[in-house]
């Protein structure tokens, strides 16, 4: 079968969400334990600047800092008189298709159990092949030029409603450059055993690899635009397991990813299946990868909560505390000397809603800094 392609000619501060029956599915998990509100100043956390309530970071600077306990809407988010509004487009990508993620599904209402000889391992035997639907929505802004290689941003748990209207703003204000923002919808599912946590938390390039070769083409030929090859020019944002996806795409291939934006990034284990280069999932960027690796050309926004995920599932295993990882995180980072900015939020949960709608544009903004494109590419003139 082949894909079904549509586009919504509203602009963006008209759109109407998609049909319910493209929702994507999800299965479900034990319930998680309420997580402590843990104190940014806690002995073993990175030093960070606490800013006044309200304010966040400056756009031009790295390291650590603390914000909240309120966050309100930045006027970024807002369809504003005046400002030109991108045009969005969809289109719905079949498991039938892909010749790198055929579907798998964990059966609704298990999860898995340790394994008795390691408990960094979770067996999960109720995941099994199955078909899914994958919308993805991609934002276009005015400005672009027709046939100009133009940069982008691609994003995990799709559609990222929140993205276009401050893309919107920033683009009018110059203070990103015009680029296309392609928001992928994940596989179904959660955590180990589900489609999405196959796509999301494996340690590898194969996800990127998926983008790259499954859903730009598809993108570039939809929506008739085109995609930069520079990859100063092309970011990836998430939150959670799609936070952490969207460092594990730069990772793998920073030939092809500069510019990662992260909220609550999973950087735990959560891996499944268990790969022995990478035995602790995601727990390995700081715990290995990032220290005992020579620094990639990346930079890298991240934000944590103060009531963030902890021990979430039954494993036991010493790396499931969110706000421990995105703080082992920070301080590997600057060790390694690497362009980064470390948001902890106070009265917040895990990908708190208010407080992206609070930073998105500062964190875009920062994100983008230096960004010079190449001959030829998009320059929004």
């Amino acid at each position: 079968m082949k894909p079904t392609f549509y586009v919504t000619a509203f602009l963006c501060g008209m759109f109407i969400a998609l049909s319910p029956a493209l929702a994507q599915t999800s299965t479900n998990s034990p319930a998680r334990p309420t997580p402590p509100t843990r104190d940014p100043h806690t002995p073993g956390y990175v030093t960070a600047t606490e800013l006044p309530d309200g304010e966040v970071p400056p756009t031009d600077a790295d390291g650590n800092f603390i914000i909240g306990p309120t966050h309100e809407a930045a006027p970024e988010l807002r369809v504003q008189a005046g400002v030109p509004q991108g045009v969005i487009y969809h289109f719905i990508m079949n498991s039938t298709d892909s010749k790198i993620y055929p579907g798998i599904v964990r059966d609704k209402g298990t999860f898995g159990t340790p394994d008795p000889k390691d408990p960094a391992k979770l067996i999960v035997t109720t995941s099994h092949a199955a078909p899914y639907v994958r919308r993805v929505t991609v934002y276009v802004p005015k400005q672009y030029v027709s046939g100009t290689p133009a940069p982008f941003i691609v994003g995990t748990d799709g559609p990222d409603l929140m993205l276009f209207p401050v893309l919107d703003n920033l683009i009018a204000g110059k203070k990103v450059p015009p680029m296309i923002a392609i928001s992928i919808g994940n596989g179904g599912g959660d955590a180990q055993g589900s489609e999405r946590s196959l796509e999301y938390d494996t340690m590898s390039g194969r996800y990127a690899e998926f983008v790259e070769q499954e859903v730009l083409p598809m993108v570039e030929k939809n929506c008739h635009v085109t995609l930069t090859k520079d990859p100063n020019g092309r970011a990836t944002t998430g939150g959670s397991s799609g936070g952490s996806c969207a460092l594990i795409m730069a990772w793998y291939h920073p030939e092809w990813y500069h510019r990662v934006l992260t909220y609550s990034g999973t950087y735990v284990n959560q891996q499944w299946p268990s790969n022995p280069d990478t035995p602790h999932g995601a727990w390995e960027f700081h715990e290995h990868l990032i220290p005992d690796s020579p620094a990639k050309p990346i930079r890298i926004w991240m934000e944590v909560g103060d009531q963030d995920f902890y021990n979430p599932n039954v494993m036991r295993d010493g790396m499931h505390d969110w706000v421990v990882a995105n703080e082992r995180m920070a301080r590997v980072l600057a060790a390694k000397g690497y362009h980064y900015q470390f948001v902890f939020a106070r009265n917040a949960v895990h990908v708190d809603r208010q407080v992206k709608q609070q930073t998105l544009p500062e964190a875009l903004e920062w994100l983008w800094e230096g960004y010079q494109p190449t001959t030829g590419s998009q320059n929004g003139s």
